[in-house]
């Protein structure tokens, strides 16, 4: 197939937007349909996640496009976990053993935006806001939008349809419709709101610790916060949606003030329209998608639309961004040639999408309770000292996802491995100064093999 055909991408998320660059800079004509208004042009939405987590994965991405200096201008890095417990005390937990380890908060409607005037620059790019997919055709290849505000609706000619509509994709959706199966949704019964910290002084803009992402971790639930660059955080609930702590307990301004002066008083004093912002900011639901089949015909999904995965591991838009750099390394693969490309994507993807689904769930447990224990943050102690003395062969669970590019599979397959032995290591002791260092070492080199060098940061 010529380079020179046309794309047809429905959704200009993060996503659909930074593959719209890797496509425009390839040569393709690309035409891009977005159902909501353009975020340029328009406010974010309340309740909507504000920031977001970059880590390693998709800076390569933003790297690959040539763009990592502008998106640099947008980070605020983040060293760590910050705790707060019930009294107000502070950990902070370091997210890596070196100082180079770090994630970084990032705006959303900062890092879209930019994404999309990247796009335009290409001159191959056309975005086309507050027009939904209706249907697709895949037999005579036209698909039909309806536009957002004036209902109409127009049926179109495609090439290749890239489905990259999120997690409530239509995309997805139609190709139910047109049975294809092997999807499924998985609801949390957990769902989240979003409050904020403003920012403080012109001095003092930020009024907790800027370079950290603070839990507040209370066992069935938790409170999270991520900076701004204007000084404010963007603060998350995460909460049972049913129970006596949870969404449906609290139905007035009193019960929801008086649960987080008992729960979260060092943020309660923070964040002046706690109550009004509670009940006016939306509840947002948390599930995850997978998906059997990624294409059908002409028609791909990724991103979300294929591999929703909860919020607990900082990977969403990280996974989508690698979703991009994987499609773009097979289109070079194979000369462009979309057929077999479709398959070897999924066929490269799916696991490693299961995957990092399932870490992040796990990683919700360990976020909100997990990391209170102090036989959990003995294991991290230990971790990172059997990285330091085999860094070829151990490298922490979340190190390996957020700092390195193995497979999120790989990463998974390891760190039941790696668990396994910190288990052994941690069995009779309480201590990292009565841990048997050689026992350590036979159990790494038993159980672990050396690394890829093509998989380490």
């Amino acid at each position: 197939m010529s380079s020179k055909e046309e794309i047809t991408l429905i959704g200009a998320g993060l996503v659909g937007s930074l593959m719209s660059i890797y496509l425009g800079q390839r040569g393709y004509q690309v035409n891009v349909y977005e159902k909501l208004p353009d975020i340029r042009k328009t406010t974010i939405p309340a309740g909507r996640s504000i920031n977001l987590a970059l880590a390693n994965r998709g800076i390569r991405a933003l790297e690959q496009v040539g763009i990592i200096d502008k998106v640099n201008e947008l980070l605020i890095p983040m060293k760590g976990r910050m705790l707060h417990d019930v009294n107000g005390e502070l950990t902070l937990q370091p997210y890596g053993r070196k100082p180079e380890e770090v994630i970084y908060s990032v705006s959303r409607a900062g890092l879209v935006s930019l994404l999309r005037d990247e796009a335009e620059s290409t001159g191959n790019v056309t975005f086309c806001f507050e027009q939904g997919l209706t249907d697709i055709d895949p037999d005579n290849k036209t698909f039909s939008i309806k536009h957002t505000q004036t209902n109409n609706i127009q049926t179109l000619d495609y090439d290749i349809l890239l489905g990259a509509d999120g997690a409530g994709s239509q995309t997805r959706q139609v190709l139910e419709k047109l049975g294809v199966d092997g999807f499924s949704s998985e609801l949390l019964e957990h769902s989240y709101k979003e409050l904020t910290i403003p920012a403080g002084t012109a001095d003092a803009p930020f009024q907790i610790e800027k370079e950290a992402l603070h839990i507040w971790p209370r066992g069935g639930y938790m409170l999270i916060a991520l900076p701004n660059l204007d000084g404010s955080f963007t603060v998350t609930l995460f909460m049972p949606n049913e129970g006596p702590v949870s969404f449906e307990a609290f139905k007035s301004k009193e019960e929801v003030e008086a649960f987080f002066k008992e729960q979260f008083s060092d943020v309660l004093e923070l964040i002046p329209s706690l109550a009004q912002d509670y009940f006016n900011n939306p509840t947002g639901i948390l599930g995850t998608v997978r998906s059997k089949n990624w294409s059908y015909k002409d028609i791909l999904l990724f991103g979300d639309a294929s591999h929703a995965i909860v919020p607990f591991h900082g990977q969403g838009m990280n996974c989508g961004f690698e979703d991009c750099s994987e499609l773009h390394r097979l289109l070079n693969q194979y000369s462009d040639d979309w057929s077999p490309v479709m398959q070897a994507f999924a066929d490269a993807r799916k696991d490693n999408a299961n995957a990092i689904a399932d870490m992040a769930l796990e990683n919700y447990i360990e976020m909100r309770d997990s990391v209170r224990d102090p036989k959990f943050q003995l294991k991290k102690q230990i971790a990172f000292k059997l990285e330091e003395l085999y860094p070829t062969t151990f490298i922490p669970r979340y190190s390996m996802v957020m700092f390195h590019h193995m497979p999120y599979a790989e990463a998974y397959r390891r760190g039941k491995v790696q668990n396994d032995i910190l288990n052994q290591l941690t069995e009779n002791s309480d201590s990292i100064e009565h841990i048997d260092w050689d026992q350590a070492r036979q159990l790494v080199e038993q159980n672990l093999e050396p690394f890829s060098k093509e998989f380490l940061h």
